[in-house]
């Protein structure tokens, strides 16, 4: 496996549950920041082989890349099953939802409020 490939793997095995990368950020995180397109190849032909958690990646305006019949529908199902909202137009709010690679995640504000007040 070329160390890219690999490297692309490992960022989105690391992506938890409840969190979702781009193609592009997860391009980036593995090495290549312009290499979005490549994530997307790496993703159809090595979800299932790696047991990939492909329904974590999403474009960067935080919609569902794939249609219906590219399994738009299951990607959907799999997010909100994890706690992910969609929002207008079917947009995931990324400032809420997004997983940084290193492990600096966007904290939803209104939440951070909320444990302060207890």
């Amino acid at each position: 496996m070329a160390p890219f490939t690999r490297a692309v793997v490992e960022v989105i095995r690391a992506i938890p549950e409840g969190k979702v990368m781009s193609y592009g950020q997860a391009a980036a995180a593995a090495g290549s920041p312009r290499g979005a397109r490549q994530v997307v190849r790496i993703l159809h032909t090595l979800s299932r082989k790696y047991s990939l958690p492909w329904h974590r990646v999403v474009n960067i305006r935080g919609e569902i890349a794939l249609d219906e019949d590219g399994g738009g529908s299951e990607q959907q199902l799999r997010l909100e099953a994890e706690g992910i909202e969609f929002g207008l137009g079917g947009r995931i709010d990324l400032n809420r939802y997004r997983h940084e690679a290193g492990g600096k995640e966007h904290e939803d504000k209104s939440e951070s409020h909320d444990h302060q007040n207890r």
